[in-house]
């Protein structure tokens, strides 16, 4: 399936990838977002679009009219307080998305959710078990059970997975940890490799190209986790980009120590402070687990991803130099 498609959050990370992807394809592609892009060729593209104005979201759809949507617009930060009344453009925003696309005749959706339906580590017994660790995952679970119980509001549907994505345009929280290792502050913990199934955004925004392509029956009603083939070990991966970043070689601290840092990191965030203390009891557990997730799945759909670790190693350090630069000529 082709023809023409709108994604929902194309200002974002992934979604910034995805819109210039499926552009240079010469795909018929719009986007929608509460941002306005910043490339010239998705301005001229582009839709604004409040997922909570149930009217606008009809507006949009229909005056776009696409054959298949990439609904990739949400909150996705881990602000793990309060009722998660924060996070309603995941869940009601969804089903306005839902009322909209069945309105306008959409023949294909693909809703992206997030690992974190599950705890890293754990190993769902199938599509419907759930068990979100924060917030933010419980708000994407609400949305996948609403997705199963309206059938998608589309004829052909999918949920996906990301895993962590990362690459050129990450996020400020990212970004804050690229820029850690080349200073050298970041540091090992322990001396276990950590084995992760990362996904690079030039290979996660491919996989979303291909599902919008692959046969109906390939796709329909089915859960996909988005990530590399190749898992690597997190040591390595840092280990990479430091060399990349021409940084200071990474030191390694005992797990003992580790575990005593991310308590105080724990005490200064509980005091309240500002823009959150960068290593915690949170960022611990996300380096020490090693999720496992079935990726045969998107493997068969998908065939071989055009980047390598190594070329997303490269593209990355590059970007974040060319961030950098500015502030160290002047």
């Amino acid at each position: 399936m082709t023809g023409r498609v709108l994604v929902t959050g194309s200002s974002g990370f992934i979604g910034r990838h995805l819109l210039q992807r499926l552009l240079a394809a010469g795909c018929d592609a719009w986007g929608a977002d509460l941002v306005p892009p910043s490339a010239e060729s998705h301005r001229r593209r582009f839709r604004f679009c409040d997922l909570l104005d149930r009217n606008r979201v009809a507006d949009v759809v229909g005056g776009v009219a696409p054959d298949a949507v990439v609904h990739l617009a949400a909150r996705t930060d881990l602000a793990d307080t309060g009722s998660g009344a924060q996070y309603r453009v995941n869940t009601r925003g969804t089903i306005h998305l839902m009322d909209a696309m069945a309105g306008a005749g959409v023949r294909r959706c693909i809703f992206t959710s997030t690992q974190l339906v599950c705890p890293a580590g754990y190993v769902p017994a199938g599509p419907d078990d759930l068990r979100p660790p924060n917030l933010y995952g419980a708000s994407k679970a609400i949305m996948e059970r609403s997705i199963r119980e309206r059938r998608g509001g589309v004829p052909e549907w999918c949920i996906v997975r990301p895993t962590t994505v990362w690459g050129p345009g990450m996020g400020r929280h990212y970004l804050r940890f690229l820029r850690m290792i080349r200073r050298g502050w970041y540091f090992h913990v322990g001396r276990a490799p950590r084995w992760k199934a990362y996904g690079y955004v030039g290979n996660v925004a491919y996989q979303y190209q291909r599902l919008l392509a692959a046969p109906a029956a390939a796709i329909h009603r089915k859960v996909f986790y988005l990530a590399d083939y190749r898992r690597f070990s997190l040591r390595s991966w840092c280990d990479g980009l430091q060399r990349e970043l021409g940084a200071p070689p990474i030191r390694t601290l005992p797990a003992p120590l580790a575990r005593l840092a991310a308590g105080a990191g724990d005490l200064i965030n509980f005091v309240g402070f500002r823009g959150n203390f960068p290593f915690n009891s949170f960022r611990l557990r996300n380096v020490l687990a090693e999720p496992r997730i079935d990726i045969a799945p998107i493997r068969e759909v998908c065939g071989d991803l055009p980047c390598t670790v190594e070329q997303g190693i490269r593209e990355t350090a590059r970007w974040v130099r060319s961030l950098d630069a500015p502030a160290q000529d002047a």
